[in-house]
């Protein structure tokens, strides 16, 4: 039977020991949460919600989004923006989500599970942490036209 240690573990288990980055291990989980009243007009092909400013060195193990039916068909994508509202990748996260959904975690329905850990700059494709924030945004996919609640809940570790 063969054992196999992450990198947190090599780490911890090195002679002297090495230190491993305080967003993987022992971080400081934070949270960025909130319902927006998305209008009518708010839910068309394109229409972007800003959702939340998360710092360029957070690591994000989880994006839970739910709505109400935002006109039956209106399927949403879940991404990142920086803070002057350029779009960087706007749908790294979920890509076509339904609305009328119940709150669920899509921060790895497209990014995949190695991912998992990465800092919100290494997410955006930057080549090193210039400082500052992202949003976490929603860009409608398809349109939906009618108002309704939307709701999410960010989960975002810091050193």
């Amino acid at each position: 039977m063969g054992t196999a240690n992450s990198t947190l573990v090599t780490n911890f288990e090195a002679d002297p020991m090495a230190a491993n980055d305080v967003a993987l291990l022992h971080g400081s989980m934070r949270v960025a949460q909130g319902t927006i009243v998305v209008a009518a007009g708010d839910s068309d092909d394109n229409d972007i919600l800003m959702l939340a400013p998360i710092p360029s060195n957070a690591t994000v193990p989880h994006i839970f989004l739910g709505s109400d039916t935002l006109g039956g068909s209106n399927t949403m994508n879940v991404g990142i923006y920086q803070t002057d509202g350029t779009v960087v990748d706007e749908d790294l996260f979920a890509t076509a989500v339904a609305d009328a959904g119940a709150l669920a975690d899509v921060r790895h329905e497209v990014a995949n599970i190695n991912t998992c850990g990465q800092k919100m700059w290494e997410l955006a494709g930057a080549s090193s942490d210039g400082g500052g924030y992202y949003y976490i945004a929603v860009t409608m996919q398809a349109a939906g036209g009618t108002e309704g609640d939307l709701s999410f809940i960010i989960h975002y570790v810091i050193s």
